[in-house]
């Protein structure tokens, strides 16, 4: 299956995640490649047909969303659960991608990000040996990562490979979008991207659209208590930000029978909340899985303050974007993590909420008291400032189509 109803050639993305696989990096790639298709392009996915944090979760092989032509290739996805499994799925994918690369008609130009690491391989031998062009889109950068979690050391082999295949791809690459000042800064210093590079973060798949009261959103009447406030977790529960100091304050705030936190979404991290959950059973403690793409508004929109956390080593390194989808349903943010960070800039920026640095327990406690003694009329003017950085800024529309602009200046 390939696109040929586009009279402007095929765009092809290299990837592992794809809709309607639940990780939000899979969303923001459909939402570019039909607002391609939209603009007349082609557009070819080869993505793994199985589920990246649930691999037993199996996909069509072949589809087509919104004129977008989606080939799902097997054996490219076995979970997150060792480092060797996610490497050995990478390179099968890798391979396969190759093939299918080679062989896409009237290609203009490939699209390829980080997830996983292999796919930039593949989108360097393509480019090689068919003579187009690459647009690199960096969601988050390794070695780094692994390294500051402590994984592997700083010389290692794998860490030697890996920074020589960021080299190459930084090289051969037209464009590089990056998400924020602090990861633009940190591949600088891998090799010099200034005249190529655009900076721009992810967008929320929710829009900024009227504020949703807790009385209208039949999803919150379904699974919040009545009265509750909530504080919401949303998205990855990844590893690089720990829960920790949330769940200890959490533990201690359960005499207020009102304050709930909700954790919503999935991820390595999120074991730790399970845990907790099976081990002492917290009348306030909520774990959730992720929602449907179509309910995420209101889902989102349950929350009356959204948890944001960014952990101090991996800036730059990661870019939690839970922050927008909070912001586009005009909720205020608590922010946990370094200063400055891209979260730090933008609750600054529009004072939309609280921000502690990671492992202060004690101020924790006091911000969330703090927060649960703000007038209602404090929060909403919190959450309409956030609404509105959304609409001058971050939304679907601005982002999307700069990213879209980017990928066709890539393809000439």
């Amino acid at each position: 299956m390939s696109n040929t109803s586009a009279n402007r050639g095929t765009i092809l993305l290299l990837t592992q995640v794809y809709v309607p696989d639940p990780a939000s990096v899979g969303q923001h790639m459909h939402d570019a490649t039909s607002e391609l298709v939209r603009r007349g392009w082609g557009v070819n996915v080869l993505a793994a047909n199985r589920g990246y944090d649930d691999p037993s979760r199996k996909y069509e092989r072949r589809e087509q969303r919104d004129g977008v032509a989606i080939h799902r290739l097997p054996l490219s996805s076995f979970g997150k659960s060792t480092i060797l499994r996610r490497v050995l799925a990478g390179v099968l994918l890798m391979v396969q991608e190759i093939v299918w690369g080679l062989f896409t008609r009237r290609l203009e130009a490939i699209v390829v990000s980080t997830s996983p690491p292999m796919c930039p391989v593949a989108a360097i031998i393509i480019s090689f040996l068919r003579g187009v062009p690459i647009c690199y889109w960096v969601m988050d950068i390794n070695p780094d990562q692994v390294i500051r979690l402590g994984k592997v050391g700083p010389r290692s082999l794998p860490v030697r490979c890996m920074n020589w295949l960021n080299r190459r791809i930084l090289g051969r690459a037209k464009r590089v979008v990056v998400l924020d000042r602090f990861m633009a800064a940190l591949l600088q210093e891998k090799r010099d991207i200034s005249t190529k590079s655009a900076i721009m973060p992810p967008w929320p798949h929710a829009d900024a659209t009227d504020r949703i009261t807790h009385e209208d959103n039949k999803w919150r009447t379904a699974n919040v208590p009545d009265d509750a406030f909530v504080i919401m977790y949303s998205g990855n529960h990844a590893v690089t930000t720990p829960l920790t100091t949330v769940l200890q304050s959490a533990m201690e705030m359960v005499d207020d029978a009102q304050l709930h936190f909700f954790f919503v979404g999935g991820g390595l991290g999120k074991a730790e909340v399970d845990d907790l959950i099976k081990a002492k059973s917290p009348p306030s403690i909520h774990s959730m899985p992720y929602q449907p793409m179509e309910t995420l508004k209101y889902s989102l929109g349950a929350a009356d303050v959204h948890l944001v956390m960014v952990g101090d080593d991996m800036v730059g390194v990661v870019h939690p974007c839970k922050i927008y989808g909070a912001m586009a349903v005009g909720r205020p943010i608590l922010l946990i993590g370094p200063n400055p960070c891209h979260a730090s800039d933008i609750v600054r920026d529009n004072n939309i909420g609280w921000h502690i640095p990671n492992g202060d327990a004690k101020g924790l406690l006091e911000i969330l008291r703090t927060i649960r003694g703000t007038p209602e009329e404090v929060l909403q003017a919190m959450g309409e400032r956030a609404r509105e950085a959304v609409r001058r800024e971050y939304s679907k529309e601005i982002l999307c189509g700069k990213f879209c602009d980017v990928i066709e200046e890539t393809a000439g």
